[in-house]
């Protein structure tokens, strides 16, 4: 009887290893299923399982295939992930080594898009109230575009015929690929730093959405919402939006009409200066008629014809308030005078000298009280009567 080989865990993990990297169907598959077990390690590796009604399956995805993903694995999303299964010798556990994941029923990109787009909403980056104003002339404009594309000649050629007096400054980036995002945050910061402008253009011609998507990056959203000076996106064609768009202080259809927003236009300045010059004209013309129709009755007025007469008109006029003051106060002289007569002969009338007059006296005692009464005198009482022409002392008996 024959004896039958012993292997050891490593040899059997390592065969079935050889035979599952053999299967050419399982060294590249597209898998569906819902993410669970989510975690990204801070080696940059991420770990989790894909799963669906009946069955799970490990996942790994290495951190150099994990820098290339567009938007953020989440327990419970639906992806379909690419890559091949094989076994970690170590644990005997097989399991699908990821190249790349993308949601399931849309692309990277649209998924990345759009939660970056809810990540910057909820932390208001969006919000109208942080948006700064656009200048209504300005002096200075920076394009921060490619110099050799046909958006910045189309920029460069509006703005001249639009507004000519503006001076305008193109910062020369790229505005696609991997080094894209990075200089377009400099040229941002570079323009705020030495306030290089008054207003900052970005943007680029139209094309796909990975063509555009330096126009999506965080880190360019947040360089646009931290400027100082206002902003305009102008990125694609109309249909095309980007988170550029959202944070800039104007969206821009167009390169072409970022350059129609950003100035006005100096023809119909011209006509509105002109029709402008033509109200005042009609304005002063009214003000210079109304004054020579009030020169005019003023120069017929008699009294500036002859200055005297004026004069003259007021002396006749205080004669005249002369005279009638002088015959009021006679007036109220006669009246005073009258009056104060018949007072005089009224209390006359009534003095008591009147009555001493007629041969009465008044007696007074030698406290000086005078007697009214018989009872009021005892004899060898000592009396003085005023009489009408002096006083006589007696003696009661």
């Amino acid at each position: 009887m024959s004896t039958a080989p012993v292997y050891s865990v490593t040899q059997v993990n390592q065969y079935i290893k050889g035979l599952l990297d053999g299967d050419s169907a399982l060294s590249g598959l597209f898998v569906r299923g819902e993410i669970s077990n989510y975690k990204a390690y801070p080696s940059g590796h991420h770990y989790f399982s894909l799963k669906d009604g009946e069955g799970a399956i490990r996942c790994v995805m290495f951190r150099r295939e994990a820098m290339s993903l567009r938007f953020r694995p989440e327990n419970g999303k639906k992806v379909v992930a690419f890559g091949r299964v094989t076994v970690f010798p170590r644990d005997g556990q097989y399991q699908l080594y990821c190249s790349a994941l993308s949601p399931d029923g849309m692309g990277d990109l649209h998924a990345a898009f759009e939660q970056l787009k809810e990540k910057l909403y909820q932390e208001g980056l969006f919000d109208q109230a942080h948006k700064k104003k656009i200048p209504r002339f300005p002096e200075r404009i920076a394009l921060i575009t490619s110099s050799a594309g046909a958006a910045v000649r189309d920029m460069i050629r509006i703005l001249g015929a639009r507004w000519p007096m503006a001076e305008v400054l193109v910062l020369p980036v790229r505005v696609q690929g991997a080094e894209a995002p990075g200089e377009l945050c400099a040229a941002i910061a570079w323009a705020n730093r030495h306030q290089a402008a008054d207003l900052i253009i970005t943007g680029r011609g139209g094309g796909s959405m990975e063509d555009l998507w330096a126009f999506n990056d965080e880190n360019v959203a947040r360089a646009i919402y931290a400027s100082r000076i206002p902003v305009i996106s102008a990125v694609g064609h109309e249909p095309d939006v980007t988170i550029s768009d959202f944070v800039a202080d104007l969206r821009a259809a167009t390169p072409s009409n970022a350059a129609e927003l950003a100035v006005p236009d100096q023809n119909e300045q011209y006509a509105a200066l002109d029709q402008l010059s033509r109200r005042l004209g009609r304005a002063v013309s009214r003000r210079l008629d109304g004054a020579r129709f009030l020169l005019e009755r003023a120069r017929r007025c008699r009294t500036l014809q002859d200055p005297m007469s004026y004069v003259d008109d007021r002396r006749v006029l205080l004669d005249y308030q002369r005279e009638k003051l002088a015959h009021g106060l006679r007036g109220t002289l006669g009246r005073e005078r009258e009056r104060f007569a018949r007072r005089a002969a009224t209390l006359d009338a009534i003095s008591p000298l009147k009555v001493l007059g007629r041969g009465y006296a008044i007696p007074r005692n030698e406290d000086g009280h005078v007697v009214r009464s018989i009872r009021e005198a005892h004899p060898g009482d000592k009396l003085e009567l005023r009489m009408a022409d002096g006083s006589i002392d007696c003696k009661v008996l």
